[in-house]
């Protein structure tokens, strides 16, 4: 690559070539776990590379890709409409699935209304960056996903960030709060990378002691939490209709087998976003094939309730026996399960190896985690049977221990 002839292209082009050789490095010792492109999948197992392999990274967490109705509804849609849109929503990509679509988001959040966005990433930054302004306040979770992250940077109100999950810091933040704007307090409703839950009753409590609106993000406990999968509230024994949620984020890609992004809450909201988030209104619409899927994927989250019940003894019984086999799975209650490691070398080798073993996991690494938390992330699904399950964490142990992140067994 040649060395551009002014100083900040040789400072991009220096910070180019130092993350190609980390890459280039991890590849020649086969520590590089990212981007393997799959050959096959078919529920929780996956082919990579020609090879078979357990499926132990994935976000269906109802097991939901490739159910017959959902692969139905989608070749249904491109008979109808097609593989794609004439354009944005605003102008001529607005189709009759579209509107389907997010009454029925609506509906399964028990909102007034809602609006489908283009991607998870672009509702979440699209939304806080349309809400607020030079004069307001926003405060957000300390290990808030990017997407918030960078929403909060955009909307150029003042950002404050909170220890995570801690309701003393959060009440701290609302306290010192400027007077004079409008204040937005926003976070995961369960964290993606340490598994757990937002203390949902006592953020509400404080929001409404402090005058604050509420944005929750969804992403991850859309079918994961309560008795039906409905979410946080269900969870927390929450009635959707008191409105204690101002804004309702979701994803179309991790339970719902499509893509995308929804934001739920009132009417008025509704129709101000559509008229404000740059992302909704400068992104093309969604394909009307992932539409129609996203759709009726959240017909058979009502239709099939057992698929909830399973994923719950499923991560009961996956968190229960990996910290009996003594590893460290922080406060996770999901299904989202982080094993923590710390080394990130010995992260990487075991991750490598427990590939090796026909798992397919992933090292989640610094500066996605705090240094010294290296993790492995695993997640497990409706779709593992218990002998699975076994698998996998025999699996684990075994390497965890030649690799001494466990203790070694003593005969």
């Amino acid at each position: 690559m040649s060395t551009p002839a002014y100083p900040d292209g040789k400072k991009i082009s220096a910070r180019i070539e130092i993350l190609n050789k980390r890459i280039l490095e991890a590849k020649k010792r086969d520590l590089y776990p990212y981007m393997h492109s799959s050959d096959a999948v078919e529920g929780v197992h996956v082919t990579v590379h020609g090879r078979p392999m357990l499926q132990f990274a994935s976000y269906s967490y109802l097991d939901l890709l490739g159910h017959p109705r959902i692969n139905a509804a989608a070749k249904a849609a491109i008979e109808k409409f097609g593989t794609g849109t004439h354009g944005v929503r605003f102008l001529a990509g607005t189709t009759r699935i579209h509107v389907e679509l997010e009454k029925k988001i609506a509906s399964f959040k028990k909102a007034e209304a809602a609006v489908a966005i283009a991607s998870g990433y672009s509702a979440n930054f699209g939304t806080i960056s349309a809400l607020l302004g030079r004069h307001d306040v926003v405060i957000s979770d300390k290990i808030n996903h990017a997407s918030i992250v960078d929403g909060c940077i955009l909307s150029r109100a003042q950002f404050v960030r909170f220890e995570h999950n801690d309701m003393a810091a959060l009440e701290k933040a609302l306290g010192e709060a400027p007077k004079n704007g409008a204040k937005l307090v926003v976070a995961d409703a369960v964290f993606s990378m340490d598994g757990d839950i937002l203390d949902l009753p006592e953020v509400i409590r404080l929001c409404r002691k402090f005058k604050a609106l509420l944005m929750i993000d969804e992403a991850h406990s859309l079918g994961v939490l309560g008795k039906k999968g409905h979410g946080i509230e269900e969870h927390f024994g929450i009635d959707p209709a008191e409105g204690l949620i101002d804004i309702r984020m979701g994803t179309l890609s991790k339970t719902i087998p499509s893509i995308g992004g929804y934001i739920a809450g009132n009417a008025k909201l509704i129709n101000y976003l559509k008229h404000s988030v740059r992302p909704f209104i400068f992104s093309a619409a969604l394909p009307p094939p992932s539409a129609a899927a996203a759709k009726t994927a959240f017909e058979v989250i009502e239709d099939e309730p057992w698929r909830v019940e399973k994923l719950h003894k499923n991560t009961d019984y996956f968190l229960k026996t990996l910290q009996a086999r003594g590893f460290n799975t922080l406060k996770s209650q999901t299904p989202i399960v982080p094993i923590i490691i710390g080394d990130e070398e010995k992260a990487l080798e075991m991750t490598r190896l427990v590939r090796n073993e026909g798992i397919f996991i992933v090292p989640i690494l610094p500066p996605a985690v705090q240094p010294n938390t290296t993790r492995i992330r695993a997640t497990v699904t409706a779709g593992h049977s218990l002998q699975e399950i076994d698998r996998a964490i025999t699996t684990f142990e075994k390497i965890a221990r030649s690799l001494r992140i466990l203790r070694p067994e003593i005969h």
